[in-house]
C-alpha cells in the first residue's frame, strides 16, 4: 500500500474530458491518490468519436480511451493521463434491455502503467424515438427523466453533418422550439429524439463513471504480491463451482487468476464469490 500511494501521491494528473466528468472523477482520485487533477483547456475528445455519431469512434472503446489520454499528455507534457469511455448496446442476455459499459483509463508513463477501472450497468435511460409532433415528443422525454437528463435532435437518425444536430436541450422552452425547429426542416415530417448521453447531460451516466473510477481505485491499490506494481487484477475467471446436492460442477465461479501486466506473476483465489458451493438450483443436473 505505502509502495502504490508513493507511486501517485503530489503528482500532477491530467484528465481528458470536454463534458464536466471531473466532477465525480477528481475527488475520487484526489482523495484516494492524493494527486492533482487537472483538465486541459484546448482538449477536444469529441474527434475520437461522439454519441451523436457525427464522428464515428476510433477504434475500441479501449483504443478510444487510450487515444484521449495520449492526446492529454501531448497537449500538457505530463506524465500521467486519465481518460473514461463509455458505450450503449443492448444487453446480451436480457432482451430489449439496454446497457451501460463505462471505463475509466490511467495511464502512467513515468512506471510505464495501464489500469482500466470498468463499471457494466443496467442503470441507463439510453433511448430514442422517431416523433412526429411536441405531444411524442414530451411523452419520450417524461419517459427518460427530461429535464434532468437532456436530450439530442435530428433530422434523420444518422446525420451528416452538425447543423442536423441538435443537442443539450434541458429545458421545456429549448425542447418546444427545437422540435418546431426541427420538424419545419424534416422532408419526411419526423424527426429523431434521443437521449443525450453525454456525461453532463446525463447524471444516470455519471454515476457509473463514478463506479467505474472507484474500481479503477480499486485495482490500484491491489498490488503484486512479486513486484509491488499496482493493477494486480482478475484476468481469468474459472468455471465449477460444485453443486450443494450431488456435487457436479456449475458454470458459477470456482476460482480466479490474478495476473501482473509488469512481472507476469499469476495467482489463483478460491470462491472469489465467498461461497464454496452453487444453489442446486444453479445445476443442469438438480434442476435441468
Amino acid at each position: 500500500m505505502q509502495i502504490q500511494q508513493s507511486l501517485f501521491t503530489n503528482r500532477n494528473v491530467i484528465l481528458a474530458t470536454m463534458h464536466k466528468k471531473e466532477q465525480v472523477i477528481a475527488p475520487i482520485l484526489e482523495q484516494e491518490l492524493g494527486v492533482r487533477v487537472t483538465i486541459p483547456a484546448d482538449i477536444n475528445t469529441d474527434i475520437f468519436g461522439t454519441f451523436s455519431r457525427e464522428v464515428k469512434r476510433l477504434g475500441t472503446q479501449i483504443e478510444a480511451a487510450r487515444l484521449k489520454a495520449e492526446k492529454a499528455l501531448a497537449i500538457t507534457g505530463e506524465k500521467i493521463a486519465i481518460a473514461s469511455e463509455g458505450s450503449f448496446t443492448p444487453h446480451p442476455y436480457l432482451p430489449y434491455i439496454s446497457s451501460n459499459k463505462e471505463i475509466v483509463l490511467l495511464i502512467d508513463k513515468e512506471h510505464n502503467l495501464e489500469i482500466i477501472g470498468e463499471e457494466f450497468s443496467t442503470d441507463t435511460n439510453h433511448n430514442y424515438q422517431v416523433i412526429k409532433n411536441l405531444e411524442a415528443a414530451f411523452d419520450f422525454a417524461k419517459k427518460v427523466g427530461f429535464p434532468e437528463h437532456g436530450l439530442i435532435i435530428m433530422l434523420n437518425e444518422n446525420p451528416k453533418d452538425n447543423s442536423e444536430v441538435f443537442k443539450g436541450i434541458n429545458t421545456e422552452e429549448k425542447l418546444v422550439e427545437t422540435v418546431n425547429l426541427a420538424l419545419e426542416k424534416s422532408l419526411t415530417g419526423q424527426v429523431h429524439l434521443e437521449t443525450d448521453m453525454r456525461a453532463m447531460y446525463n447524471p444516470t451516466r455519471m454515476r457509473n463513471i463514478e463506479k467505474a473510477t472507484r474500481n479503477l481505485i480499486g485495482k490500484i491499490k491491489s498490488c503484486c504480491p512479486k513486484c509491488s506494481t499496482p493493477g494486480f487484477e482478475i484476468t481469468q475467471r474459472i468455471q465449477g463451482l460444485p453443486c450443494a446436492m450431488c456435487d457436479a460442477p456449475t458454470l458459477l465461479t470456482k476460482a480466479v487468476i490474478y495476473e501482473c501486466k509488469k512481472c507476469g506473476f499469476k495467482k489463483e483465489r478460491l470462491f472469489p464469490d465467498g461461497i464454496e458451493f452453487a444453489d442446486p438450483g444453479q445445476c443442469m443436473y438438480c434442476n435441468p
